[in-house]
């Protein structure tokens, strides 16, 4: 009888071990902290060498959008948290993108540089703050798992606010990327004319094992501890469809957009979702030279002339 308890009471300790490395793995890759609200003259810059050389375009690009006084936009989630966003017209019932920022991001930070190529496309812009990022409300971030029903409820919203005739497309960088690629294969509304991917990752369990070895664990340990984490802590599983298995049911165009040393998320992913992709009209574009998420700055001609061919071969 004693081993008996000395078993269960071994057991008890290591499922309560279990648990507690499970909340830890949770805390380190999907938890959001609390977020600062900016003063007026403040403005975020994203982090790392890499964004070094694009800080003053970056700073201008805020500066640029915030300028243009947009009007804000809320919705209710799914799971009831408020998800902000903020709308920049140039062509009064034109074309509408919605723009989904990426991991740890927010919409201001990430895309206002999407304002600019808007409306040299002549196209208003929607920029969404993610779950769990930027104004927007929750805590748990969830590599695009719940963000893609988020999209669906932002596609409501802006067919709500301008007409059931409103024309959207979808955009996302990186994590928004993913957001945008787990929507195509829901069931999407004639509104939506086609989705720019520009840089998302085609596996959510790559690219969060590549995330975990940065953070020095081992994936194989970590991996399972995450999956238990999210199910238990953020209530979402991880066996939601990949952005690459996604593709292969839509029916919207894609143009994939991808620079060519991105060390983040690797190039090769966008050709997996390209290759997958069961689009009529489908483009993988190629920048070379750019690394994560700044495939824009880097060649901004071929960016604009890339979606403008896309445009003209989806017949929009």
């Amino acid at each position: 009888m004693e081993w008996l308890y000395i078993t269960l009471g071994v057991l008890g300790l290591l499922v309560v071990a279990i648990f507690v490395l499970s909340y830890v793995c949770y805390r380190l890759c999907f938890f959001s902290k609390p977020r600062k609200i900016l003063d007026k003259d403040e403005i975020e810059l994203p982090l790392g060498e890499l964004y070094d050389k694009y800080s003053e375009d970056i700073k201008r690009w805020i500066q640029e959008a915030r300028a243009l006084n947009p009007r804000e936009y809320t919705i209710k989630s799914h799971d009831g948290l408020t998800l902000r966003g903020k709308y920049y017209e140039c062509n009064p019932g034109g074309i509408i993108e919605i723009l989904f920022h990426g991991y740890r991001g927010s919409g201001e930070r990430d895309l206002s540089a999407g304002v600019e190529r808007c409306f040299a496309l002549n196209r208003n812009a929607l920029i969404v703050d993610q779950r769990a990022s930027g104004t927007s409300d929750g805590s748990t971030i969830t590599f695009g798992i719940l963000e893609r029903l988020d999209c669906l409820k932002w596609i409501d919203k802006v067919i709500e606010e301008f007409g059931k005739d409103t024309k959207i497309i979808l955009t996302g960088i990186s994590m928004g990327g993913a957001t945008v690629m787990l929507a195509s294969g829901m069931s999407l509304p004639e509104n939506v004319l086609c989705i720019l991917s520009d840089c998302g990752y085609s596996s959510n369990k790559e690219i969060i094992c590549k995330i975990i070895k940065e953070m020095k664990l081992p994936p194989r340990l970590a991996y399972p501890l995450l999956k238990l984490g999210a199910r238990v802590y953020g209530r979402f599983s991880l066996d939601c469809d990949s952005p690459e298995k996604s593709v292969s049911r839509a029916r919207v165009p894609i143009i994939f957009i991808h620079g060519d040393t991105d060390d983040f998320v690797p190039y090769y992913m966008s050709e997996k979702c390209y290759n997958a992709c069961s689009s009529k009209h489908k483009r993988l574009v190629k920048v070379s030279g750019a690394g994560h998420g700044v495939a824009y700055p880097v060649d901004k001609e071929l960016y604009i002339s890339s979606l403008r061919e896309f445009q003209r071969e989806c017949g929009f």
